[in-house]
């Protein structure tokens, strides 16, 4: 679905990713991994935003480095960002009813489905988005890039912060959606839960990819686990 060849990001004269390739193959989740300032959100912005990049950013073979960012959130391509960013003096169905901007036609159907993938909404869906916890932003973050029901939806730290039950409880939900069919790639400094429910990972070191492989088979690499998994 997604394939990025030989991207590069700068910001002034700082290259923050130094000519990656990766895909991001339907149906699958995909990880990038790494620690902070090693080019995982640089990325995503790349893929979805107006950043000074080179390369090539092919979304079902068509490459769209030179698009703007609401002709691919149209075409199908949807950002959960770090830190959440819902519209905290907004509830929570007008936080949705902005996600689903381009798909309005469809907005009760698809806020319903919301409701049943994150049931702890309902009961908050007239509250300001400002007052819920971290898990519930984290939830209606998601549930917002849903609602423009995109083909791939991408996640940016979405367990920074969180409580570890939490964490799992969105991991969980992550995962249901790749069951729905959604094709997702997902980024996180958090390897061990990254990898844990993704098919394929790819590991980010200042802006480079230095090692890649299926998820299972990284979990148990001794390397991998000293430096990113603390065991």
């Amino acid at each position: 679905m997604l394939k990025i060849k030989n991207l590069e990001v700068y910001y002034g004269l700082i290259k923050a990713v130094r000519g990656i390739d990766f895909e991001v193959p339907q149906g699958q989740i995909i990880s990038l991994i790494g620690s902070n300032g090693a080019g995982k959100t640089s990325t995503l912005e790349a893929i979805v935003g107006d950043v000074k990049k080179s390369g090539q950013i092919l979304y079902k073979e068509t490459d769209i480095i030179k698009q703007e960012t609401h002709k691919i959130v149209q075409n199908g391509i949807s950002l959960v960002p770090e830190g959440r960013r819902v519209f905290i003096n907004l509830t929570v169905e007008e936080n949705l009813k902005i996600g689903a901007y381009n798909n309005e036609a469809y907005f009760e159907e698809k806020k319903e489905h919301m409701y049943q993938l994150f049931p702890r909404l309902i009961s908050k869906k007239d509250q300001l988005a400002g007052t819920m916890s971290g898990g519930e932003q984290q939830m209606l973050a998601i549930a917002r890039a849903l609602m423009s029901n995109p083909k791939l939806l991408m996640l940016d730290e979405p367990s920074m912060g969180l409580a570890p039950k939490i964490v799992s409880e969105v991991l969980d939900i992550i995962s249901n959606l790749k069951k729905e069919g959604l094709t997702i790639l997902l980024v996180e400094q958090n390897a061990y839960a990254a990898l844990a429910i993704s098919d394929y990972g790819y590991i980010l070191e200042n802006g480079s990819i230095v090692l890649q492989g299926n998820s299972a088979e990284l979990l148990k690499d001794n390397n991998i686990k000293e430096k990113y998994l603390g065991a």
